[in-house]
């Protein structure tokens, strides 16, 4: 589903990506950690063609990202870490402009809208305007958006920042809900979360990655929990 080869990322004189590979298979759900400036959001970018790589080739459901890069849009639903939100408009207008951003067919775009409504549970609120909804409903309209197109890929950065602790359940069980339905890649500094929402974890450093381990594989082989992983790893590195 996703291929990437030695993807490599230059900012003038600054390699913030080096010679980054790996393969995700339809259907999983892949935690991707790391820290602050590790490349994370860098290499998410290139994944969804919003960045071109410096060299290397990512490959998205048979397609090439940067030689065909809209018909890999077409199979990606994207949530930055700042929603792309119209504060102004109500939430089914806005999943009704969204999707005709992201070419769904004019005949099918109210079903969309109705459904992700559904799926994100939104029904309450979509004649609300997107303004005066709590961060956690406006975290769900982000996610309603990037599924709007029934996407094949749905890569998640940050989905639950800032919110409360109940609002960081409600998302998470959205995010939980669409496994085995599509492929997801989520990035977040809440380890716990990971280890909760992934089957698989890849930790990015400095622009290399240095674990790509099944979740169950990796809890077994090197500590009880992620967080002890993680900083054991991280630690390591650093000596």
């Amino acid at each position: 589903m996703i291929i990437t080869q030695n993807i490599t990322k230059y900012f003038g004189g600054f390699q913030a990506l080096k010679d980054v590979s790996f393969t995700i298979n339809k259907g999983e759900i892949v935690g991707f950690l790391g820290q602050n400036g590790a490349g994370k959001t860098t290499l998410m970018r290139i994944l969804t063609s919003y960045l071109p790589a410096t060299s290397g080739e990512v490959i998205i459901g048979g397609k090439n990202v940067a030689k065909d890069s809209l018909a890999v849009r077409r199979k990606i639903g994207y949530l930055p870490e700042t929603p792309p939100l119209y504060p102004n408009m109500t939430v089914k207008d806005y999943l009704l402009f969204a999707a005709q951003l992201k070419d769904v067919s004019p005949k099918q775009q109210r079903f969309q809208a109705d459904k992700v409504l559904g799926e994100c549970n939104l029904k309450d609120v979509r004649d609300k305007p997107i303004a005066v909804l709590s961060k956690g409903y406006k975290q769900r309209v982000g996610i309603a958006q990037a599924i709007i197109n029934d996407p094949e890929v749905l890569i998640l950065d940050e989905p639950t920042i800032g919110l409360d602790p109940v609002q960081i359940i409600q998302v998470r069980n959205l995010i939980k809900s669409l496994e085995y339905k599509r492929t997801v890649i989520l990035s977040t500094h809440i380890l716990s979360e990971i280890q909760q929402i992934a089957q698989r974890v890849l930790i990015i450093k400095s622009g290399e990655i240095i674990v790509d381990a099944g979740l169950k594989d990796l809890l077994s082989g090197k500590g009880s929990n992620l967080e002890e992983i993680f900083l054991k790893l991280h630690s390591v590195q650093e000596d």
